[in-house]
């Protein structure tokens, strides 16, 4: 299987009333624990990288990294660059093959944030790749973003920000946070205000502490795609944890890996299973 195209993604996403999990990769175990829960559940998903970890890489070798584990899958993928911080980022990306972009300039002033998405709109656009843009902030920390601001997404900006950008996709912040160190608190009816002021589908981040019904629930009102990132993590870490707490001398990396990737992949499956399970 091919990276497909985002906007083929959300088409899928929209016709099928779906919410497309988007999986927060950080090294190749990760990277091929997510392709295979994917590929398990059977259920088109998106993968994606953060400018964080390009100090640890470059798109090029994500990109093939993750062409190299779809070889064994036949479930359509969509690489995705999450918190894009710089127009020269998601040049790279796109470059390399990404075929979906974030660019987060929520922390600048609002007329700023409009300016730099749409740049980059206008530069994916060209290259036919959908855009992600945020409005609002999203409290907590997540690799090295770090936020103890909670800015909600004003709902009376909602759509002169999409139309003035031309985003494709809107993060909001509806009391969702990043990281596990603090408690969502969901504002439903925020949402739903957002929901009916945005021309645009809606994104969640953070969605490892958000509880599964409430992800359900956020469906009806615009909810198109939901980042998971530190579920993974910690189960990437606690496989390596665990070994080293019942063995200090446990020293078989091949096959702590293997089951690290083995246990991302069930935590895949399980968000891929539960988001979209239909409670009617």
């Amino acid at each position: 299987m091919i990276i497909v195209n985002g906007f083929e993604l959300m088409k899928y996403a929209i016709k099928n009333g779906y919410v497309m999990p988007a999986f927060n990769t950080t090294n190749m175990e990760i990277t091929y624990g997510i392709i295979e829960g994917i590929n398990i559940a059977r259920m088109p998903a998106y993968i994606q990288i953060s400018s964080n970890n390009l100090r640890l890489s470059n798109p090029g070798i994500i990109a093939e990294m993750v062409r190299d584990a779809l070889k064994k899958a036949d479930t359509p993928i969509s690489l995705h660059l999450d918190h894009g911080k710089s127009f020269e980022d998601v040049q790279e990306c796109v470059k390399a093959g990404f075929t979906s972009v974030m660019i987060d300039a929520s922390h600048l002033p609002y007329e700023e944030n409009v300016r730099v998405v749409r740049e980059v709109v206008d530069y994916c656009h060209y290259h036919g790749i959908p855009v992600e843009a945020e409005l609002g902030a999203i409290r907590g920390k997540e690799e090295d973003i770090i936020n103890e601001v909670d800015a909600k997404t004003d709902p009376e900006l909602v759509r002169d920000f999409a139309v003035r950008t031309g985003c494709d996709l809107l993060a909001v912040s509806v009391g969702n946070v990043h990281g596990l160190n603090m408690k969502p608190e969901i504002d439903m009816p925020l949402l739903q205000r957002i929901y009916e002021n945005s021309p645009c589908p809606l994104v969640m981040h953070g969605g490892s502490g958000i509880p599964f019904d409430v992800i359900r629930q956020a469906r009806r009102y615009g909810l198109l795609k939901i980042n998971y990132g530190s579920d993974l993590r910690k189960e990437f870490i606690r496989t390596f944890g665990e070994a080293y707490l019942n063995d200090r001398n446990a020293h078989d990396v091949i096959s702590l890996s293997l089951r690290a990737v083995e246990n991302v992949r069930n935590k895949v499956v399980e968000l891929i299973t539960e988001i979209n399970r239909n409670t009617d």
